[in-house]
């Protein structure tokens, strides 16, 4: 049958199985968008109410469900917007295939009106880039795009269609959709040595990340650290993979996370890394990192391997298939001596924050929102302090159900991840935290999460300052505060009211319970503005290029 190019693209779209869209229409798309008012019944298409926001939603369903999220923009500005939210889908590994316009091919070159090279922009943030001249050449190349994206590390793959293809016709077939490509083959050899690596030590510790969650493999590494009595630890793209209240789980690792588990790390005789990089968060000083131990790297992607730190064995593969091969070669284990030193340091050494209840002290929140939410509910955040309370002390026991912007450290992720998982997921609970620094950022979300009445739970930690900068400016900057002191006079209650959001402030804790649960019962989005104090600190905090060894937690 014969179709136009923007038929062509929105049919090969669902032969892939996209049922959602998240966009902005504009000159260049126009062809697109007609064809998307006449498939409204089969293809469902969210108007963001800035093309960052589109970007972000499509990341946040694809992180919720492991599907290959889709945004859609137009030319020029509509595709400038895009690219933040692509390069934190890249930083973070997440499938999402970003579609922009362009102006028609004899125009492409002069400078006309809305045009820039995005395919240009995009190329150090994407796995790959399309500019789609022929409209004979679309519908592979949107079927290739969808493979790149979710084949070996997934990523973000833009593709740009001129306008005039958008308009020509050609013949199109139907085709299956296409599948992943097949995982690197697992090398017996590699496998062999993991495993007698992992059966001859005294000390282990796995340190798992992002790519247990996206392999699917969470019941593996289950298995596996009971069998061999290893203690886990995680960093923040890990949460969720392993459950929260296991005994052998130590927590999160790096800059803010636990100091028993990064004392673990340092003393360890073998370090196992299960689909994590190594950033500069975790390896805080990488030329002292897990000095006493072997270190046995497992990753899809051969370039990390002894990209941040030097390891003494590497397996190259998809992180459940490594583990589904390992498993049955590792022995049973008893660590007892070591799990008892680790429960030492742990009770001796790890940051416990005091409560009090006459006010909103953030782990005291943090706990709160864990408490009112169901296991499988999501949360998103933002990218400051709250992010780190958020990643202590949610309590996330679940893949694909903590949503965070790791990599790239994108202030303004949230709200447009949140409502990308609330449209993914509409029977869950979606939470949002933020602070007042990153909400200002993208809170013009909030007329899409009302015009499409989705029930996101919008929670600002509102210290009405900038508050991780600030931290910093304390610690390191002899209390010099420049410009993190916004003196912002923005009322979140009647902003909420004004946009046709409920709004709620809360000073104490017991104000912020009956909000959150007034909240969650609610059939649209709410925010609830929660005051805590501009000194608050999140702790442990170790100091950039420092280790273990120099943690502050007082």
């Amino acid at each position: 049958m014969k179709l136009n190019g923007s038929q062509i693209l929105i049919e090969t779209l669902l032969e892939q199985g996209t049922d959602t869209i998240f966009g902005y229409p504009g000159g260049a798309v126009l062809n697109i968008y007609d064809e998307l008012y006449k498939y409204s019944d089969r293809m469902h298409h969210v108007l963001t109410a800035h093309e960052q926001g589109a970007s972000h939603a499509a990341d946040g369903y694809a992180r919720a469900t492991g599907k290959v999220g889709v945004c859609l923009a137009t030319s020029g500005p509509g595709a400038t917007n895009l690219v933040t939210g692509i390069a934190t889908a890249y930083m973070d590994s997440i499938p999402m295939v970003a579609i922009t316009g362009n102006v028609g091919t004899p125009f492409i070159g002069r400078d006309s009106f809305q045009e820039v090279y995005i395919a240009g922009i995009t190329m150090p943030i994407t796995k790959h880039n399309f500019v789609v001249r022929k409209v004979e050449e679309l519908a592979d190349t949107v079927r290739l795009a969808f493979e790149i994206a979710m084949s070996g590390r997934p990523g973000p793959v833009l593709i740009d269609i001129p306008k005039d293809v958008t308009a020509a016709v050609c013949e199109f077939e139907h085709k299956p959709a296409v599948q992943p490509r097949p995982h690197p083959q697992i090398q017996h050899e590699q496998i062999k040595k993991m495993a007698e690596m992992i059966n001859a030590s005294k000390r282990p510790v796995i340190f798992f990340g992002g790519g247990v969650i996206t392999s699917g493999a969470s019941d593996l590494l289950e298995q596996l650290i009971h069998r061999a009595d290893i203690p886990a630890c995680h960093a923040m793209m890990g949460i969720g993979a392993l459950k929260c209240d296991d005994p052998l789980n130590m927590g999160m690792i790096g800059m803010h996370g636990w100091v028993s588990a990064g004392r673990a790390v340092d003393k360890a005789d073998l370090l196992i890394a299960l689909g994590t990089r190594f950033s500069d968060r975790v390896a805080t000083k990488m030329g002292d990192f897990a000095t006493s131990a072997k270190i046995v790297q497992v990753d899809i992607d051969p370039a990390e391997v002894n990209k941040n730190i030097e390891v003494d064995h590497n397996v190259i593969g998809d992180a459940r298939d490594v583990l589904e091969a390992v498993l049955p070669l590792i022995d049973h284990a008893d660590h007892t001596p070591w799990k008892e030193q680790i429960a030492t340091w742990k009770k001796r050494m790890d940051y416990r924050p005091k409560d009090d209840d006459s006010v909103i002290r953030p782990h005291q929140l943090m706990k709160k929102i864990n408490e009112l939410l169901d296991k499988d509910d999501i949360v998103a955040t933002d990218v400051g302090q709250h992010q780190m309370w958020a990643a202590q002390f949610t309590g996330r026991e679940k893949p694909r159900t903590f949503l965070s912007s790791g990599g790239l450290g994108t202030m303004g992720y949230g709200y447009g991840a949140a409502i990308g998982a609330q449209v993914a997921c509409p029977d869950r609970k979606v939470v949002h935290i933020t602070g007042d620094g990153s909400f200002h950022m993208n809170l013009q979300e909030m007329c899409t999460a009302v015009s499409y009445n989705l029930p996101v739970v919008t929670v600002i930690v509102d210290n009405a300052v900038l508050g991780m900068v600030r931290q910093w400016q304390t610690s390191f900057y002899g209390h010099r505060y420049s410009n993190t002191d916004p003196h912002r006079k923005t009322d979140f209650v009647k902003l909420a009211e004004a946009f046709g959001a409920k709004g709620i402030r809360c000073t104490t804790l017991a104000e912020f319970d009956a909000a959150m649960r007034e909240a969650l019962k609610a059939d649209g989005p709410v925010i609830i503005d929660a005051i805590v104090d501009k000194d608050e600190r999140v702790l442990p905090f170790i100091p950039a290029g420092e280790t273990i060894n120099n943690v502050v937690i007082d």
